[in-house]
């Protein structure tokens, strides 16, 4: 391949056939998806529709992982309705939107960010994306039974009893049995024709007949489409900052949380940061043609590899053929009843819920649960970015509480000699004929900010830590310090100088000792008081009597 064929990654024509009808099935899975998001978004479904075509295309040719199909996908039509509604419904300034968070996801690939993603707890991604399925249901219950759905989550959650006081009943069977269509269809049947796209073409033809009433899409605009200029106001910059900010982290955790997928399926390695650029690119040219924002779409990625797809050939395509259906299918799309299109996305919704981690929730460590259960609420409740930061913030403090706990346990503060010592048999002989004139405080593993100062205070609450001549310091088996811990080290130090007591330290890492030595710890210990091994600093500390003397530090 030379190197004009590498702008394109993991790119050849070995497989064009596979490719081509990857890209094909792909792109009839897309096709009522992108409608029912667009129609979801608030935006129309043509949005739906672009952004299926400009996402798939270009973060296809550009991205890093080879048969990834992407498109809108159902955390980011959430992201773009709420956001839609915060910019008071001015769809230049959505749009404008969309192209700042493509920027966002090029910058992250740009930094070197995609390989921390990976890095995301489960926890906080499991209560994600089951509060993302919650609001798509809660969304779609309005259109389901003929009602235009209201702006937000808790309003929905309000006029929910006032639907149903109201709803039609023939409405209702329209689109439980697009939802039954999508939902039941046999696998034997559904590798010939995707159930959403059997739902819509069983459904569609029988709402004209029987409920001709039923809402419908209204006109999907037809021809190429047309460059929408960006928009700016100064008083809603926040909004659009926030937004974008909001798009790039949600494109980016759905983007290569598929290519992972994607990656056991074809037993290939995608590349993460290309990834990243290349969802920006098809995120940006999506805003400037008025599509919706986009990522790696599970499902469709998957049709794609079975269909024989496994280069951004089949992602390419997929874009080109839902392009061809807007140029000369697009009025045929206008009659689909939304009630239809909510049943499709209901099904949607159930299938972003996180039912693996749900089935064994009562099994699941507490910790993780009480994560999962928090992130769900805010999610829904308040709004995704801040139930993204909620997450990790407490994942990561209740991770820091567990590893400070088993840090602590490795800190031994040993006065005498017994079985559950580290000591040799010499060691322990010279400790017991000391008769408690010695304390040996060893730490056994990395010391960090979070055990820091329980440290400290275990070092202050040591039975008749007043009585010892001596106190050796064992640091031989410490990986790493973190300055924290090193700082802690220090007002140990200060404590042991306070009782005048003689302080021996026993062995230290490299990396350790430079820590200890930038922060000026070293300057504790008098010349002469740093031994390699424990044994040599337990018989100079049983030979030393009275009170120690210090030099002022």
């Amino acid at each position: 391949m030379n190197s004009g064929m590498n702008l394109i990654h993991g790119v050849h024509f070995k497989n064009l056939r596979g490719d081509a009808f990857g890209g094909v099935v792909a792109a009839v899975i897309a096709l009522p998806l992108a409608l029912a998001f667009g129609v979801a978004s608030g935006a129309g479904a043509v949005a739906g529709l672009y952004g299926a075509i400009f996402v798939g295309f270009f973060a296809a040719l550009f991205g890093g992982t080879p048969a990834q199909a992407s498109g809108p996908t159902g955390p980011l039509t959430v992201v773009f309705a709420g956001l839609l509604i915060d910019l008071g419904h001015d769809l230049s300034l959505a749009f404008t939107t969309v192209i700042l968070g493509g920027v966002g996801l090029i910058l992250l690939g740009v930094m070197g960010v995609g390989r921390y993603i990976s890095l995301m707890p489960y926890p906080v991604i499991s209560g994600f994306m089951s509060g993302i399925g919650a609001i798509i249901i809660i969304l779609q219950i309005g259109p389901l039974i003929g009602h235009d759905a209201a702006s937000g989550v808790l309003a929905n959650l309000v006029a929910i009893p006032g639907f149903s006081l109201t709803s039609s009943g023939r409405f209702l069977l329209l689109g439980g049995l697009a939802l039954g269509i999508s939902a039941l269809t046999p696998k034997s049947i559904g590798s010939v024709i995707p159930p959403p796209l059997l739902a819509l073409l069983v459904c569609t033809p029988l709402a004209a007949w029987f409920v001709p009433e039923a809402p419908v899409i209204g006109t999907v605009p037809a021809g190429f489409p047309s460059l929408v200029l960006p928009g700016v106001r100064l008083e809603m910059i926040p909004i659009m900052i926030e937004g974008a900010c909001v798009i790039a982290l949600m494109g980016a955790i759905d983007s290569l949380l598929t290519s992972l997928v994607c990656d056991n399926m074809t037993r290939t390695q995608h590349n993460s940061n290309r990834e990243l650029i290349g969802q920006g690119i098809g995120n940006m040219v999506s805003g400037l043609f008025g599509g919706l924002p986009g990522a790696g779409a599970t499902m469709r990625s998957v049709a794609n590899i079975r269909s024989g797809g496994r280069t951004p050939l089949s992602g390419a395509l997929m874009g080109l053929v839902l392009l061809a259906t807007l140029l000369w299918l697009g009025p045929l799309a206008e009659q689909i009843p939304l009630a239809v299109l909510a049943g499709i996305l209901l099904k949607v919704g159930v299938d972003i819920i996180d039912w693996r981690f749900l089935r064994h929730v009562a099994e699941a460590p507490r910790m993780d649960v009480g994560i999962m259960v928090v992130v769900f609420l805010v999610t829904v409740l308040v709004d995704l970015i801040t139930a993204v930061g909620v997450g990790v913030v407490l994942a990561s403090l209740l991770f820091v509480k567990e590893m400070a706990d088993l840090q602590l346990g490795t800190m031994s503060v040993i006065t005498k000699a017994h079985e559950e010592t580290p000591l040799t048999p010499e060691e322990a002989d010279v400790l017991d004929r000391a008769q408690g004139r010695i304390v040996l405080i060893h730490v056994d593993g990395p010391m960090s900010f979070g055990s820091a100062k329980n440290m400290v205070r275990r070092l202050e609450t040591v039975p008749g830590l007043k009585k010892f001549t001596s106190c050796i310091l064992d640091l031989s088996d410490v990986p790493m310090i973190d300055g924290t811990a090193a700082l802690a080290i220090e007002d140990m130090l200060r404590i042991i100088r306070a009782h005048k007591q003689h302080l021996f330290f026993v062995g230290m890492q490299p990396k350790v000792e430079a820590v200890l030595q930038g922060l000026g710890v070293l300057a504790h210990i008098r010349p002469g008081h740093r031994y390699e091994t424990r044994l040599d600093a337990l018989q100079q500390a049983a030979k030393a009597e009275g009170p120690a003397t210090f030099a002022k530090a």
